[in-house]
């Protein structure tokens, strides 16, 4: 538990170094650019399509009545908006995941490989290729049980342990990958990863709760959707720093456990003979000179030395 405080106290250090805070500035970019590209086009439409589905529920419909009779009526414009948040929330959360993966998880790695890990061997255990794979194959499965536990969010202590979890999860497999890529080899990459799993996905879990801040500023949007152009770059730069930070995490962490696997002196251990015997002596490997017991007795008609 010591080296996992230690781990996150080192990443929040290395949160303000000049080079973490440029490398962050391209995937904001890229994902401001993004979303305001989905806004533009497709904004007016989402709003609209979920405006008309929810004019559909009876439910909902009782609940916008229950508003305008506490005198909330104004909440019913900004309904619909606030739900297509909430729905694209998940896209922009795994696209920021995606980008800082691919293009600041190698460079903070190499960063704290560099300052604090110089002379760790690099034995480079997994390729780019895989890399990408495995993190696209684990952002599938997270995009399915995201899908699956939606109806569960609407139990209230649901939506506060679910979401986290999943992201949680998600986080864990790929910062802990990516943070053994270079250093380790494939199979002390598996058998660090095993080993820690359960620190590992507490790591991705309290991640995944940092990454819930944004949704602040979501509540903020819902009383003034107006702000948003504003508030999305934030909740972005959030999203961006929070898995900088994980990604950092996770390379603390990890390099370190690779460090004291590798300082651990390993004990070769020989072949058990087929023909040893329990309680007696045993045998003699092929072409071994046996040493003479100085404690024998001589053979029967054995001379000894005269003098």
């Amino acid at each position: 538990m010591g080296l996992l405080f230690d781990s996150f106290w080192r990443a929040v250090a290395y949160c303000v170094h000049p080079r973490v805070i440029a490398l962050s500035v391209l995937p904001l970019l890229l994902m401001v650019l993004f979303s305001f590209a989905l806004g533009y086009f497709f904004w007016a439409n989402a709003v609209a399509t979920v405006a008309a589905w929810l004019d559909g529920l009876a439910w909902v419909q009782t609940f916008l009545g229950w508003l305008d009779s506490v005198g909330m009526g104004p909440l019913r414009a900004v309904f619909a908006p606030l739900l297509v948040l909430i729905l694209a929330t998940p896209v922009v959360v795994l696209m920021c995941l995606l980008l800082v993966a691919m293009f600041m998880t190698p460079a903070m790695v190499d960063l704290v490989g560099q300052r604090r890990f110089g002379r760790l061997e690099r034995k480079h255990g997994g390729s780019l290729l895989v890399s990408v794979l495995w993190s696209l194959g684990s952002t599938l499965l997270a995009l399915v049980a995201l899908i699956v536990s939606m109806p569960l969010w609407l139990i209230p202590p649901l939506v506060l342990i679910l979401p986290p979890l999943i992201w949680g999860w998600l986080t864990y497999r790929v910062f802990a990958f990516d943070a053994l890529a270079t250093h380790a080899s494939r199979e002390e990459r598996r058998s660090i990863l095993k080993e820690h799993r359960t620190n590992l996905f507490l790591m991705g879990v309290l991640t995944g709760y940092l990454g819930a801040a944004p949704s602040l500023l979501w509540a903020s949007g819902a009383m003034f959707i107006a702000m948003a152009p504003l508030l999305v770059p934030m909740a972005i730069w959030i999203y961006t720093l929070v898995f900088a930070f994980a990604s950092l995490w996770f390379a603390h962490y990890l390099l370190s456990i690779l460090e004291r696997l590798r300082a651990t002196p390993s004990v070769e251990v020989l072949d058990a003979d087929p023909e040893y015997v329990p309680g007696g002596q045993p045998a003699l490997r092929e072409n071994a000179v046996a040493e003479p017991d100085p404690y024998a007795l001589p053979p029967p008609g054995h001379q000894g030395n005269p003098s």
